[in-house]
């Protein structure tokens, strides 16, 4: 018999939830595919495969879907229709996928037995609904049970404490990247399954479930992004082929559209971030006439963000159990608004104002309709959206309660870890530092202005794009 701990033991993205020997009887490897929604570039996948070999045993993949809190229609529409062409790649490689409606830990544990497992693996995430269910699954199964990091470069194991900012994980985890940044090898089956053991549930058709799903349809799908692996490869190839030379100089300006746009399909796990990385680290433009084209200054600052900031917000997430309340956030950053809290504040909206973009300032409501329409905002853009919504607030509480439930309603690539960690730098200075002068309402918190932003984009471009 095979012990779960000692087969992944050399696996530095595998954590064993439920250690103990699989099952000699079991009839299955299943995957329960949460995070990692793709069937191509997966270590969660690989590792599941890697192990149902090893057992001379079939892999089958079952995704639950349920009410996840804040997400709507936008977001569920986006998810199913990735979830069409994932049901088709796994087919391809002989693990084919289940659906199943309902509360995950019963909908898995119920699903292990009746396939009788020999084992279950997942994929990890860092937030806290889906570690919750992680821990119902481990103490509900009977099988062992492993969760795989398939969604950063370097496993989040490297870096057990919470960092301070990305000055002292930076230096960690560009040693480490030799090691992790490589391609993704895409494993085979050795008894790959034609069809599924059980009822496969409307596998080939997935956004049939939108009819049936207890959802808020209040929010309309986006015009602009559709979901999917395909899709997702389309993106990242024409930013590397049209854009990354001139990210550097170009990414914090809209109008010039520099960035790559794929936030929403790496939140869902449509893409895989390694294999992102790698195709950006390995990218050679091809030669125009005698002409050469650098991307060397593009190539750094991409991966600069991508892999250092984000892999920053997911340990964050991780380690801190407040990471979406002010609480989360630095006790300098706490205390300087804390000290100002009964500034006066020249304007002051309330939620409904914020969510319909009625405010003073054009190039807010802009950025507001961009999210409210299309379910994206630009990065640099919601820096200067969340820092003015607390200018515009109350308290510092309310602001960042307001800023989160604006992202994660309209944003695709809302409840995300980046998402998380771009309000607490906005609001509460995560990730930051004191900024003298001390101003009114910000005190020590760093202050973007309109003026600022006039001088550094066209920002009469930008609302003429998203007016009403």
């Amino acid at each position: 018999m095979l012990d779960l701990l000692t087969f992944f033991a050399r696996h530095d993205r595998v954590q064993v939830y439920r250690p103990g020997l699989c099952d000699e009887q079991g009839q299955y490897v299943l995957y329960w595919m949460q995070r990692a929604q793709r069937g191509r570039d997966n270590h969660a996948l690989n590792a599941a495969i890697e192990l149902a070999n090893a057992l001379h045993l079939p892999v089958v993949v079952a995704f639950v879907l349920t009410a996840y809190p804040a997400a709507n229609l936008r977001h569920y529409q986006f998810m199913l229709e990735g979830l069409e062409l994932t049901a088709h790649h796994l087919k391809e490689r002989g693990t084919p996928l289940v659906i199943r409606c309902g509360e995950p830990v019963e909908e898995i544990t119920r699903l292990a037995q009746e396939l009788r497992a020999a084992a279950v693996i997942s994929d990890e995430c860092e937030l806290r609904l889906p570690r919750g269910w992680r821990a119902g699954v481990a103490q509900k199964l009977t099988v062992p049970f492993a969760c795989v990091d398939a969604d950063v470069v370097v496993p989040t194991r490297s870096f057990p404490k919470e960092e301070w900012a990305a000055y002292t994980l930076r230096p960690r985890l560009t040693r480490l990247l030799p090691t992790y940044l490589q391609p993704i090898v895409n494993l085979e089956p050795v008894l790959p399954l034609a069809q599924p053991p059980c009822d496969a549930g409307a596998t080939a058709d997935p956004l049939s479930y939108l009819q049936s799903l207890p959802l808020d349809r209040s929010v309309k799908p986006s015009p602009i992004f559709k979901g999917g692996y395909d899709e997702g490869q389309r993106r990242l190839h024409h930013f590397v082929q049209e854009r990354l030379a001139a990210y550097a100089e170009h990414r914090n300006e809209p109008a010039l559209a520099g960035t790559s746009e794929l936030s929403a399909y790496l939140h869902f796990g449509q893409v895989s971030v390694q294999q992102v990385a790698w195709t950006v680290e390995q990218y050679i433009p091809s030669a125009t006439g005698s002409a050469y084209i650098d991307v060397s200054g593009g190539r750094a600052a991409y991966l600069e963000q991508l892999i250092v900031r984000r892999e920053l917000a997911i340990n964050f997430v991780l380690h801190n159990p407040h990471y979406d309340s002010l609480e989360g956030c630095p006790e300098w950053g706490r205390e300087t608004l804390r000290k100002h809290v009964h500034d006066p504040r020249p304007w002051c909206y309330s939620l409904e104002d914020l969510e319909q973009a009625k405010t003073h300032d054009q190039l807010w409501n802009a950025c507001q309709r961009e999210m409210l329409l299309t379910g994206r905002m630009h990065g640099y853009m919601r820096m200067y959206w969340a820092k003015k919504i607390l200018e515009w607030t109350e308290t510092p509480e309310e602001a960042f309660q307001y800023a989160i439930y604006l992202n994660d309603k309209y944003e695709l690539d809302g409840r995300d870890a980046n998402g998380y960690t771009g309000i607490a730098w906005s609001i509460g200075g995560k990730h930051d530092r004191p900024w003298a002068p001390e101003r009114p309402i910000f005190g020590l918190i760093r202050y973007m202005s309109l003026d600022g932003m006039r001088r550094k984009m066209d920002i009469k471009a930008y609302i003429d794009k998203w007016s009403e």
